[in-house]
C-alpha cells in the first residue's frame, strides 16, 4: 500500500473516530445551533484530518479545530483568526497558493507543508482533557510515520510542543516561545499559537510569528545541505 493510500485509509479512520464522547457530543451540538454568523452555513461538525502535501518536510501541528474555524470549514486552520495568520505567513515565505484560508473548497493548496493537529475534535472552552489527547496521540503518530520527509516540526503552543516532545521521546525540555530542539529525526520549534487572545493582546507580534517561519526555512535550508545539527541540544 502506498504512503497515499495509507494516509487516505487513517483519514477515514480520524473523521469517523468517537473514542471521546464528550467532544463528538460538542461538536455535533455546535454544528447544530451555530453561531449568528454562521448560521446559514453547513457545519462539518467531525473530527478533522490533517492536510497538505504528503511529501512535506514541515509539519504544522496545532493544539485543535477551532469550533467555529475547522468545526464548521472542514479544515485544519480554516475560516478563523488563527487560520488567517498561518495562511498569511506561509504565503509570504512560499509555501502556500494563496494568503487567506476562508473554506476547504477556496483553492489554498501548500507546498512542502502539512498541517496537523494534537486533537481532532473542538474542545469545550479550547480546554481538553487528558484522556482525549491520549485518545488522539496515536493519530498524530500516525501521520508522522506516514510523512517520511519531515525535517522540522513547529509546535503551536505549549500542548502540541508536549504532544510532540512525547511523540518524539524528547525530554526535560519546557515550552517556550521560540525554543529549538534538534533531535536525531527533525527539529522541533516551539511558538505560540496565534490565537486571538495572544494577537490581540500582542503576546505574539506578526514579526514574532513570521520569524519562527524564516527560522523553520532557514533550518531546512541547512538539511538539504547536510550542515544541520541532528544531535539532541
Amino acid at each position: 500500500m502506498s504512503d497515499l493510500q495509507t494516509l487516505k485509509r487513517l483519514n477515514y479512520t480520524i473523521i469517523k473516530c468517537k473514542k471521546c464522547p464528550r467532544l463528538s457530543s460538542y461538536i455535533r451540538r455546535v454544528a447544530k445551533e451555530k453561531v449568528k454568523r454562521f448560521n446559514n452555513q453547513k457545519y462539518w461538525g467531525k473530527p478533522l484530518t490533517g492536510f497538505g502535501d504528503i511529501n512535506a518536510k514541515l509539519l504544522l501541528v496545532g493544539l485543535a479545530p477551532a469550533a467555529h474555524g475547522g468545526n464548521r470549514t472542514g479544515r485544519m486552520f480554516t475560516g478563523d483568526s488563527s487560520g488567517n495568520w498561518v495562511a498569511k505567513v506561509l504565503y509570504e515565505i512560499g509555501f502556500a497558493s494563496k494568503p487567506t484560508s476562508e473554506r476547504a473548497d477556496d483553492g489554498f493548496t501548500l507546498n512542502d507543508v502539512y498541517i496537523t493537529a494534537t486533537l481532532r475534535c473542538a474542545p469545550p472552552q479550547n480546554k481538553p482533557l487528558k484522556v482525549e489527547l491520549d485518545n488522539c496521540a496515536i493519530f498524530l503518530k500516525k501521520e508522522f510515520d506516514i510523512l517520511k520527509n519531515v525535517k522540522v516540526i513547529i509546535c503551536l503552543g505549549k500542548v502540541a510542543f508536549d504532544s510532540c516532545c512525547k511523540l518524539l521521546h524528547i525530554k526535560g525540555y519546557k515550552f517556550g516561545h521560540g525554543k529549538i530542539i534538534h533531535h536525531k529525526q527533525c527539529t522541533v520549534i516551539a511558538s505560540y499559537h496565534p490565537s486571538r487572545q495572544n494577537t490581540q493582546t500582542g503576546r505574539l507580534t506578526w514579526n514574532q510569528w513570521l520569524a519562527i517561519f524564516l527560522k523553520a526555512k532557514e533550518i531546512l535550508a541547512s538539511y538539504e545541505t547536510g550542515s544541520c545539527n541532528t544531535h539532541i541540544q
